[in-house]
């Protein structure tokens, strides 16, 4: 699993923006500047986050973007659909059935429960985090995704001093 450039810059445009004062913009050089991007680059993942509803931009002399929302109503989910989709999802089978018009495991493929059940959980642990949390320091965020990541998988604290992969020392 990768995430892309444009997920990882545009979330990182969005924090920006989540730090100014209620009711202060940004100018896409602004951003450009504080993240070390190219204008054009910065004005691409605006005009995404834009379309997607994420953020409004405002007209005049003090110009620029603002959040369309309170940052503790956008999720990390919303944000990454906005600027790549999801990390699976069941048109990836009809994309990649091969040679064939239909892929030759659509009636029984172990591959796709794993990356749906993968999806889910990405889903739900992205789906409780906000913007807001993620502009608490790195520590901060760390000890909280722990917390949710346990929450949602609870198996993963139950057995601590276990090997790799779920065996346990022989």
């Amino acid at each position: 699993m990768k995430l892309s450039a444009q997920e990882e810059y545009g979330m990182r445009c969005l924090l920006h923006l989540a730090r100014c004062p209620q009711g202060q913009s940004m100018t896409i050089p602004e951003i450009s500047q504080l993240e070390g991007l190219s204008v054009p680059n910065v004005a691409k993942l605006m005009r995404l986050l834009r379309i997607g509803g994420l953020v409004t931009s405002v007209r005049g002399q003090s110009g620029g973007y603002i959040l369309a929302r309170a940052a503790e109503q956008i999720t990390a989910v919303q944000v990454l659909e906005v600027l790549g989709g999801r990390f699976f999802n069941t048109q990836f089978c009809d994309r990649h059935a091969g040679r064939q018009k239909v892929c030759s495991h659509t009636v029984d493929c172990s591959l796709r429960a794993l990356w749906t059940s993968i999806q889910a959980v990405l889903q739900e642990l992205l789906g409780k985090t906000t913007v807001a949390d993620l502009l608490r320091c790195e520590q901060d965020v760390s000890a909280l995704i722990g917390d949710r990541t346990r929450e949602t998988l609870p198996m993963l604290g139950k057995n601590e001093t276990s090997a790799p992969y779920g065996r346990g020392s022989d």
